[in-house]
């Protein structure tokens, strides 16, 4: 049997993903990275320490992944697990209904982690960035196509490595119905997308010192790669968007490699849009390199057939489910979603641009259309509880933790720079009694 390429043979083909994305029923899904560091003095662990763990992990129900002869995850019924560029440790679960499904999984992963790694000498942190190990001294893992965006990124941006080594997030993924409604959820995640990030803001501490940063991990992500990164297009906030138009986005997207028979292409600075019209050395553009492309694009929300939500800083185990749980009151409830775009009615993209490029460094303390942040905040938390409190699930308890930063106008960030602001350089002891594990 001969087996041929699945080459795209239209631009038109290309929206036929985000199509296959409409659901009828609206499940959550939910990406967690922890950090892995050496519990003598949080530095971060290596490739070599954190694949003991991964080799640990194998059971009846969970299966190791390789690349080559290197562990890089493990598949497993719940879901996956797979490492970052600088060994973060990423839980992937499969969609599920509700947070309370979604909590009862994280404890359990929580629990059997802490258990392995204390085997190790190793624990886990509930933080946006390393605090101790900049990247300087973390090593890329030997994943194929991290070894291509770390020749890649350092020509686009200052901090792909801080990026790509230091850091560890929380990703939402939605569902939705039909076209218009999966815009209609972008259109008011992407507006969302910089005030939350502030309201779940938790990387101060960098290289032993307070960085000057609430979200150093969000400065970063500021300092990556503008053509892939950000509010994704200017024409998102006007009425007329739709699946064809975030196509044409990602078509002037430079690629950053291929994959063909195992092996990544560097592809310069060629489009998306020049490679399905032109081909690139031989080459023809298919489905599984737009579905690269698609997963190499790093906006703080970004389509692929459903919506994932980027852009938040991980937490510790209190706060982790604060953030499916807001996601699901304001895009699920659509009198929700219509009070939140009420907020933003007058704002403009040059607003929200502002907005995302201050955030990371003065989180509530600046203001949005003359309104202080934290009044927003306050706005958008309100109308979560009132959400979940409607939806009678009884899933307002994980904004719980959440709204009471809210309304003290303090984020993660601002506990712990209070407690560390009068300290110029940071012991281990000073990190531990931030309490940053993830228990």
């Amino acid at each position: 049997m001969i087996i041929t390429e699945n080459y795209v043979s239209s631009k038109k083909e290309l929206t036929d993903i985000f199509y296959s994305g409409c659901k009828t029923e609206e499940k959550l899904g939910l990406e967690y990275e922890k950090l892995p560091v050496y519990k003598s003095d949080y530095r971060a662990v290596s490739y070599e320490d954190i694949c003991k763990i991964i080799l640990a992990m194998e059971n009846s129900h969970r299966t190791v992944i390789f690349e080559d002869v290197n562990p890089m995850g493990l598949l497993g019924e719940n879901g996956h697990i797979s490492l970052e560029p600088g060994s973060q440790f990423e839980l992937s679960l499969n969609p599920l209904k509700t947070v309370f499904e979604i909590r009862n999984k994280l404890d359990l992963y929580n629990e059997e982690t802490k258990e392995i790694a204390e085997k190790f000498g190793i624990c886990w942190l509930g933080a946006g960035i390393q605090p101790v190990t900049t990247n300087e001294t973390i090593s890329i893992i030997p994943k194929k196509r991290y070894a291509h965006m770390t020749k890649y990124l350092p020509t686009r941006a200052k901090y792909p490595f801080v990026m790509m080594r230091e850091t560890a997030g929380i990703q939402v993924g939605m569902d939705y119905k039909s076209e218009e409604d999966a815009i209609s959820k972008l259109k008011t995640a992407i507006k969302l997308s910089s005030l939350v990030c502030t309201m779940f803001s938790n990387s101060p501490v960098r290289g032993l010192k307070n960085s000057d940063m609430k979200s150093f991990r969000a400065f970063a992500w500021l300092n990556t790669d503008e053509d892939r990164c950000g509010l994704i297009s200017e024409k998102l906030f006007s009425e007329d968007f739709s699946f064809d138009d975030y196509r044409d986005v990602l078509l002037n997207v430079p690629m950053i490699f291929l994959q063909r028979d195992n092996r990544c292409i560097s592809t310069g600075n060629l489009t998306f849009g020049k490679f399905l019209k032109n081909g690139f050395e031989g080459h023809r553009a298919t489905f599984e390199d737009w579905n690269t492309h698609l997963s190499l694009y790093f906006t703080d929300v970004r389509l692929k057939n459903y919506l994932e939500i980027r852009n938040h800083d991980s937490q510790k185990s209190e706060m982790i489910t604060a953030v499916p749980a807001l996601w699901k009151a304001l895009l699920y409830n659509k009198d929700a979603q219509t009070a939140v775009d009420e907020i933003f009615r007058k704002a403009k993209y040059k607003d929200f641009q502002e907005l995302r490029f201050y955030a990371p460094k003065f989180g509530y303390n600046m203001k949005f259309l003359n309104y202080p942040l934290y009044d927003l905040a306050k706005e958008v938390i309100n109308i979560a509880m009132q959400s979940l409190v409607q939806m009678k699930t009884g899933e307002e308890q994980f904004l719980e933790p959440l709204l009471k930063l809210v309304k003290g106008n303090k984020t993660p960030a601002d506990v712990i720079i209070e407690k560390i602001s009068s300290k110029e350089k940071l012991t281990v002891s000073d990190l531990k009694n931030l309490n940053l594990e993830v228990i």
